[in-house]
C-alpha cells in the first residue's frame, strides 16, 4: 500500500525539515508524533473505516498529520477551506459526510452528521477495496460543481519514486489537486513544505527569503500580481530555483516578463485537472508553453481539437454527475490545444470559445494582446450575445493609467490593428477597479 511506502519514508526522514508554518520549524518526527495523536483520537470517536470525514481547515501540522491519520485509517475524506463555507451544508449531502473535524477553531472540533447511510456505489466501491477515498469540488464555472471521487491508494502511487527534496512554498490550495500533488511530493521525498499565513505577493516574498524557498508553484494570475506589486525586488528571492505555473493558460507576454525577471529560475508548466491529476509532462526545450504528457501510465489523444487523458488513476467518478468517460476510459478535458508532434499547447476551455459569425476566437489571444499594452493590469476577455454575428469579443480591463473608457478603447484599436483580425479586436470594453481574480488566484470569466 502507498501509505505503507509513506510512512516508512516518514521514519526515514525522521530529523528533517518537514514543515514551516507561523515561523516554528517542524521535524518528520513531530510530524509523526502528530499522526500518532490523531489516530489514537479517530479510534476514540469512533471513525472508522470506510467513514466519510470533511477535514474544515488551511495548511498547518494539524492538517497534515490528520490527512494521513485518515489515509492511513482507509477513510473517505473531503478536504474544504473557508472560501467554501457558503456550500458548506451542501458539500456534506452530496459526499454523505459522517463526520466533519474542523481545524480552524481551537481546540479542534470533532462533530457527528445527522444519519446518512452510504448508498453511492462509487463509496461502497472503496469501502469493499478497503482503500482510502478523496472527495473533491470542482469550481463549478460552468454549473454546479462536481463531486470528483478519487481513489487515494491510486493517486498516491505517483510519488513513491519522489527523491528530490525541494524547499517548496505550498501556494496552491489545501482543498485542490494541485495543492495536494504540492505537499505529497514533499512527503515522499522527505523535502519541506513552507506554508504561507497569506498569500499576498509581500508575505510570499518574505518567506521565499526568511526560509530559503527553492519552488514557488503558483497559478498566472498570481505571478502577474507578484510582478505589479514591486515586491519581489524588496526581497532576496535568489534561493528561488523553479517557479511552476498552472490552473489556466499563461499568456506569453506574462511568461517572457517572468523570464527576464527570475533570470536563472526554470518556470514549468503543470498540467493537471481535478479528475484526473497531473501527470508528469516535459516541456519543450526552448518554449515553456509547449508540453507533452511524459509518463507510461498516462495515455493522451486529440479529437476535434480536444486533449482526451486515459489513466489508471483518474478518478472513479462523480458523485452527482453522470460519468464523463468514454466506454473504452478516456476522458474529454475540455482544453482546446494545438498540436506539435508530441506536445501541445493549451489554448483555452472549449467551453469559453467565442464564436464571432463562424470564426472561433479564444479569449486569452485576446488577453495576450491587450496585456502587452501600457498602463494594463489585468484583463479578461469573453463573449456578448450579437443578433447578427452571434456573439462580439467584450473585455473587462483594469488600468493603472487615468483613461477615460473612450480613450483607452480608441488606443486599444490601434494598438490592435496590425495584431488581431478585426473580428477578434474587442467592440465592448468595461473598464473596473476590483481585481479580475478570486480568492484562489484565478480569472473570474465573466
Amino acid at each position: 500500500m502507498s501509505i505503507e511506502v509513506l510512512l516508512e519514508r516518514l521514519d526515514q526522514y525522521s530529523t528533517n525539515e518537514a514543515i514551516v508554518h507561523n515561523g516554528q520549524v517542524f521535524s518528520y518526527h513531530e510530524l509523526q508524533t502528530f499522526i500518532a495523536q490523531w489516530s489514537d483520537s479517530l479510534a476514540k470517536n469512533q471513525i472508522l473505516s470506510g467513514t466519510v470525514v470533511a477535514v474544515i481547515g488551511d495548511y498547518s501540522l494539524d492538517a497534515i498529520a490528520l490527512m494521513i491519520a485518515l489515509i492511513d485509517n482507509k477513510n473517505i475524506i473531503l478536504p474544504l477551506t473557508s472560501l467554501a463555507k457558503s456550500h458548506f451544508i451542501e458539500y456534506f449531502e452530496i459526499a454523505h459526510t459522517q463526520f466533519v473535524i474542523d481545524l480552524t477553531q481551537t481546540p479542534h472540533h470533532i462533530t457527528q452528521q445527522p444519519s446518512n447511510p452510504l448508498q453511492n456505489e462509487l463509496m461502497q466501491q472503496l469501502i469493499e477495496m478497503q482503500h482510502p477515498g478523496l472527495i473533491l469540488f470542482t469550481s463549478g464555472s460552468t454549473g454546479q460543481p462536481k463531486a470528483v471521487v478519487h481513489d487515494f491508494e491510486k493517486l498516491l502511487k505517483k510519488f513513491i519514486n519522489a527523491k528530490k527534496q525541494y524547499r517548496s512554498l505550498v501556494f496552491l490550495m489545501f482543498d485542490h489537486i494541485a495543492g495536494i500533488d504540492t505537499y505529497f511530493y514533499a512527503l515522499y521525498s522527505g523535502g519541506t513544505m513552507v506554508f504561507p499565513a497569506s498569500r499576498a505577493s509581500k508575505q510570499v516574498c518574505q518567506l521565499i527569503e526568511k526560509y530559503k524557498v527553492e519552488v514557488l508553484p503558483a497559478s498566472p494570475t498570481f505571478l502577474n500580481l507578484l510582478l505589479l506589486s514591486g515586491e519581489y525586488l524588496k526581497y532576496d528571492l535568489t534561493s528561488l530555483k523553479i517557479i511552476t505555473f498552472g490552473s489556466e493558460r499563461m499568456p506569453e507576454p506574462l511568461l517572457k516578463r517572468l523570464n527576464d525577471v527570475f533570470d536563472g529560475v526554470r518556470l514549468v508548466q503543470k498540467y493537471g485537472i481535478t479528475e484526473l491529476g497531473a501527470p508528469p509532462s516535459k516541456a519543450m526545450e526552448d518554449d515553456a508553453l509547449w508540453l507533452k504528457i511524459d509518463s507510461p501510465q498516462y495515455q493522451s489523444r486529440i479529437v476535434d481539437g480536444t486533449l482526451h487523458i486515459k489513466t489508471d488513476t483518474a478518478m472513479l467518478g462523480y458523485l452527482n454527475a453522470p460519468s464523463p468517460f468514454t466506454q473504452d476510459g478516456w476522458f474529454d478535458t475540455g482544453d482546446q490545444v494545438e498540436v506539435d508532434g508530441d506536445y501541445v499547447r493549451i489554448l483555452g476551455r472549449a467551453s469559453e470559445l467565442i464564436n464571432v459569425g463562424g470564426e472561433k476566437v479564444h479569449p486569452v489571444e485576446v488577453e495576450e494582446v491587450i496585456q502587452m499594452m501600457e498602463g494594463v493590469e489585468d484583463v479578461i476577455a469573453s463573449g456578448l450575445f450579437n443578433q447578427i454575428t452571434g456573439a462580439l469579443v467584450q473585455i473587462h480591463v483594469k488600468l493603472s493609467t487615468n483613461e477615460t473608457r473612450s480613450q483607452f478603447r480608441q488606443r486599444m484599436r490601434n494598438f490592435c490593428e496590425d495584431k488581431l483580425p478585426r473580428y477578434k479586436v474587442p467592440q465592448k470594453v468595461t473598464v473596473v477597479q476590483e481585481s479580475l481574480h478570486g480568492e484562489r488566484f484565478k480569472k473570474i470569466r465573466r
